[in-house]
């Protein structure tokens, strides 16, 4: 593995911190897919939708604070963060290149 994990986790809260839609998805891979478990499941898979998905997201729900970050398996980070509905947990599973190929994001119990 030739990038760190946990480190591209923090880029990719920064930049979502920052409402910097651009760099969130130049962090994604192009295959990327994203599971959203607020509000009920969505499922998020082109280009297009991931747009859209972060722009609503950043409007609706920006990040806060970290709460917690951890590895997951050989290539994945499990993150935790503060938005305004609350505490929210995002595991992120990367490509060989350090790109997110799958996210999944679920409110925090």
């Amino acid at each position: 593995m030739s990038f760190d994990p946990m480190g591209v986790a923090i880029d990719w809260l920064d930049a979502y911190r920052a409402g910097d839609v651009e760099a969130i998805l130049e962090m994604h891979a192009e295959d990327a897919v994203v599971h959203c478990g607020c509000g009920g499941l969505k499922t998020i898979a082109s280009r297009e939708a991931l747009r859209a998905y972060w722009i609503d997201r950043l409007r609706k729900h920006p990040a806060g604070e970290l709460e917690d970050i951890n590895p997951w398996q050989d290539d994945g980070t499990i993150i935790s963060y503060i938005t305004d509905a609350g505490p929210m947990s995002a595991l992120l599973a990367f490509d060989a290149a350090g790109r997110i190929k799958e996210l999944d994001c679920n409110p925090s119990h």
